[in-house]
């Protein structure tokens, strides 16, 4: 077996990664989608689940069981997609033609999510969602994996990123302020929330379409791109993983999105049941307005704190407003106060379009020092695992709270108990506010900032040319991919395996880390299985709402899964190996490079990433 798999090598990156500048049309295409896909998401996080508990009359255990499974089959199909886009070869491209499949479908899945027929029992109504759900997520996947994955090849400018990304803001904000007025207002022309959800479910789905159709007219894909082969599934995990300002990131991220969904879920519910005025819908409407209205105002404030004082100290700032809004809307709010409500919710969402363009950029610039270390550019396999993890831990957010209120006794269209108002109010104000402390100290870590990019970019011209580079947040020098002591075809290949794993080929031979994978894969499948199978228990008997039992057995059943494919390629990658073994030699080599990957993190993090003289 010798030099394992092929995998052919990259091609070169730009010469320069500096002083690029897109022109407008392209920024315009690229970003348009967004108010689109914004305008769709914001009936879905926030209107859906009233919609249906309190319209279409689905108890709303089963709602939070429908969106626990659906967001768990999206979190699964989202690494799938990714891998998908990064080995699809045409005339088109990698990314815009799932973008022209996706789209459409996602749009008439979109639109059946609004249309459930009156005539349905609740029962049969739960079978609609949750059938309508999962066919939007997935299609949403379909488009929306390979646009995040277009947008860091289009420029490789620290700066033209934070523009790139700024100009899509608007219009995500855009569409977040009409689908926040919007739907109060075809509700009172067609007198109906059922035809007035459906008219805007038709209207953003054609939007959709159309404005997916001209960002594939409009973009094309840069072609030393398009040319590179795809990487491996499983070694590129564990190499994602290896990237320690990636793990910081996602940390934050995933810390976050534990109560990502709350405000949305929960706004609805805090303006009709605690607040109590007498239209809640206009009210709601005004409030989402007043909302991502103050985000889109405050847009270019943000952008020049970006500019001025650098990415990662207008990203700890943003934190500010919305963690301080949380507080203020469980400790000053109560019925009646709705102008004073207004006031907070314009303050917290000041921040709110800080990381739309913030976000995006600094992931950009994490997979830039990934290049570093592995020669390639892995956008959509960066962008599946960033989904994977963050959809996964949002489920609790989107299905917990509701089983918490249907356990305290929720019941729809009535006033709540005093206990149930509290409820909502710690749900909606103090969790997020916790979460949002945690992801703040967690962000003081990220380490790069633009001297740290530039240098990045020139480590990756130095290994284009064949000579060391050196690591900028560690000080140490880093030789070239393919001058590491073994061929990259066959580091790649080894990455199918930890260094403890491979210490044990050295000793026992390979059959012993086929035998570790079996078993995992087993032992992973044998939860996945228990947590369906619970989860089927709870859900059997449509009279009797599930629980909250029955939401965490979903997430675990979702991650066992996602363990479980993860080690069948592994198990495919160990029967190579026993097959044809690898040289003892080239072992020790891909072991000793590894760990020095891995031990200069580590002495960079004791370090407090304070750069180190380079030696050699």
């Amino acid at each position: 077996m010798g030099e394992g798999p092929q995998v052919s090598t990259p091609t070169a990156p730009p010469a320069s990664a500096s002083a690029e500048s897109l022109p407008l049309r392209i920024k315009l295409a690229f970003g348009a989608p967004s108010f689109a896909g914004a305008g769709m998401a914001i009936p879905i996080v926030i209107h859906l689940t009233i919609f249906y508990s309190d319209v279409v009359l689905v108890p709303l255990g089963f709602i939070a069981l429908v969106k626990a499974v659906a967001r768990a089959f999206d979190a699964l199909t989202d690494p799938l997609m990714g891998w998908v886009t990064d080995r699809t070869h045409s005339r088109w491209g990698r990314r815009r033609p799932w973008m022209m499949i996706g789209a459409p479908l996602a749009a008439m899945a979109f639109v059946a999510l609004f249309a459930p027929p009156e005539s349905l029992s609740p029962g049969n109504a739960a079978i609609w969602f949750a059938m309508a759900y999962v066919l939007y997520y997935l299609f949403h996947t379909v488009y929306e994996i390979p646009h995040g994955g277009l947008g860091p090849e289009l420029t490789l400018d620290y700066q033209e990123r934070n523009v790139l990304f700024g100009w899509r803001a608007p219009f995500l904000v855009g569409g977040t302020m009409a689908a926040s007025t919007l739907p109060p207002l075809l509700n009172d022309i067609f007198g109906s929330q059922r035809l007035g959800f459906l008219a805007f479910a038709i209207i953003f789905g054609v939007l959709l379409v159309g404005l997916y159709g001209n960002l594939v007219f409009q973009v094309r894909e840069r072609e030393d791109f398009v040319r590179r082969e795809p990487n491996p599934l499983v070694p590129g995990v564990r190499r994602v993983m290896r990237n320690r300002a990636f793990r910081v990131l996602l940390a934050v991220y995933v810390t976050g999105s534990i109560t990502g969904a709350i405000p949305g879920l929960m706004m609805p519910y805090f303006t009709k049941y605690v607040l109590r005025p007498d239209n809640a819908d206009q009210w709601l409407g005004f409030f989402l307005f007043l909302y991502f209205g103050s985000g889109f105002l405050c847009l270019p404030l943000w952008m020049m704190l970006a500019r001025l004082l650098g990415k990662k100290t207008a990203w700890l700032i943003s934190f500010i407003p919305g963690t301080t809004g949380s507080l203020m809307i469980f400790f000053l709010l109560g019925p009646g106060d709705l102008m004073l409500t207004a006031a907070i919710l314009v303050w917290a969402g000041s921040a709110f379009s800080a990381g739309m363009f913030l976000g995006p950029s600094m992931q950009a610039d994490v997979i830039d020092y990934d290049e570093l270390y592995t020669g390639r550019r892995r956008e959509a396999q960066y962008n599946g695992l960033w989904s994977v993890m963050t959809k996964f831990t949002v489920i609790p957010s989107m299905a917990v709270p509701l089983a918490i209120l249907a356990t305290y006794g929720y019941t729809p269209n009535v006033p709540q108990t005093e206990t149930v108002q509290t409820v909502i109010r710690a749900i909606f104000g103090l969790a997020p506010a916790t979460t949002s402390i945690i992801a703040f100290v967690i962000a003081l870590r990220f380490p790069i900032d633009k001297r740290i990019h530039e240098q990045i970019w020139e480590g990756i011209r130095a290994h284009q040319r064949g000579e060391h580079a050196l690591d900028p947040l560690t000080g140490r020098m880093l030789p070239p991919p393919v001058d590491r002591g073994v061929g990259e075809e066959t580091g790649w290949f080894l990455d199918h395996f930890s260094t403890r794993e491979l210490r044990r080929v050295l000793k026992r031979g390979a059959s012993s880390v086929l035998r570790g994978a079996i078993l995992w894969a087993t032992a992973s499948i044998g939860i996945a299985g228990a947590a369906a199978w619970l989860t089927f228990r709870e859900a059997s008997d449509l009279s009797v709402e599930p629980g909250i039992v029955a939401v965490f057995a979903v997430l675990v059943g979702g991650f066992s899964f996602t363990a479980f494919c993860f080690h069948l390629f592994r198990i495919r990658a160990a029967w190579q190996l026993r097959g044809a073994p690898v040289a003892n030699e080239q072992l020790e080599g891909h072991i000793a490079m590894t760990e020095f990957i891995v031990n200069a993190e580590w002495d960079s993090a004791d370090a407090g990433w304070i750069e180190k003289p380079a030696e050699g």
